[in-house]
């Protein structure tokens, strides 16, 4: 067949017609797709951006599981990012949210400082920010609409309050082992502050050693290795949470000490197996400190997204434990 010049120009032409049309469909169906996670989206659904500290311990694994079965109960599309424990990666997360337009963002702060800069990316950017579970020491209160979580320094207090009444008749120096909890966060920062304060009222309560064991169980483990090395008459550890705690009691044990008997053993956040280690006596008092704060959180992020004003601060209602309240609690724990 013969191809004269102007047909085989008005094929070409059709076929780079076509192409362009081609192009153009693909296109709009990835700003679709693209589009379903941010804020615009057209079918009217909360999307909630949050950065989690990590998964070091068993109250902050049951954390997570909360805040991830109350956004679906709620309907609210979650967008879940695990920062690994480094502020670096919260940072990203936090850009990461704002590009995708979410609608709320909520993270619970690594440690308490440096969060500023990205905090006024997210205000200008008109998305609202919860701190849950942990503050930062921010000055200009406006960069985040609400703090969800614990009183630290109660906690800290009441596990100070309970050693007092514990030793009210000791006659000699108590010595105290304390291990800390991540090195500039809230949680380790306000509970070893609630502590002090207490044990302030008795001069023989003495803290002979303190260290981070950054809220892990091997970390616990290996700084009460230390301690114990160093420090031949220890009677109390205080554990900034149950997992430093379960792994500084494996410390002791293999010692040869009795945990609960020979170093009473304080602890802050009642998980299952800090609970069952009161009941069975190795551990003597627990301070509640509730990870389920997913329901709660959700409230606020629908409160929030319709512009309504929330408290500056709200606190989760906890409870303390001693070895016979652990037993009756624990059939029924959740967590």
């Amino acid at each position: 067949m013969r191809i004269t010049g102007n047909s085989l120009t008005r094929r070409r032409f059709g076929a780079i017609m076509a192409a362009g049309l081609l192009a153009t469909g693909l296109g709009a169906c990835a700003n679709s797709d693209t589009g379903s996670g941010g804020g615009g989206n057209d079918d009217g659904k909360i999307v909630l951006g949050f950065s989690q500290v990590g998964a070091e311990s068993g109250w902050r694994t049951a954390n997570t599981t909360s805040i991830k079965e109350a956004a679906t109960e709620a309907g609210i599309e979650l967008k879940f990012d695990d920062a690994q424990q480094k502020q670096e990666n919260q940072i990203k997360a936090i850009r990461n949210f704002i590009q995708q337009k979410v609608d709320v963002i909520a993270f619970s702060p690594v440690v308490e400082s440096g969060w500023d800069t990205v905090l006024k990316e997210a205000k200008d950017a008109n998305i609202p920010v919860i701190l849950t579970d942990r503050a930062v020491d921010s000055a200009d209160k406006t960069l985040y609409k609400t703090f969800l979580g614990s009183d630290f320094v109660k906690e800290g207090r009441l596990s100070g309050e309970w050693l007092l009444e514990e030793t009210k008749s000791a006659t000699g120096p108590v010595n105290i082992v304390e291990l800390q909890g991540t090195t500039g966060s809230a949680p380790a920062n306000d509970r070893k502050k609630g502590f002090a304060e207490a044990i302030a009222a008795n001069p023989n309560l003495k803290i002979i050693a303190s260290q981070s064991g950054d809220f892990t169980r091997a970390g616990g483990k290996a700084v009460m290795e230390q301690f114990l090395k160093a420090n031949p008459k220890i009677d109390v550890l205080f554990a900034h949470n149950d997992d430093m705690g379960l792994g500084a009691l494996e410390a002791i044990t293999a010692a040869g000490k009795v945990p609960g008997k020979d170093i009473k053993i304080i602890t802050i956040d009642a998980v299952k197996d800090g609970m069952q280690a009161l009941a069975d006596g190795k551990f003597n008092f627990i301070a509640e400190c509730s990870p389920l704060l997913g329901p709660q959180l959700m409230d606020l992020v629908k409160k929030v997204k319709a512009g309504e004003q929330v408290p500056e601060r709200i606190e989760t209602q906890e409870t303390t434990f001693t070895q016979q309240s652990a037993k009756e609690a624990l059939p029924n724990r959740k967590y």
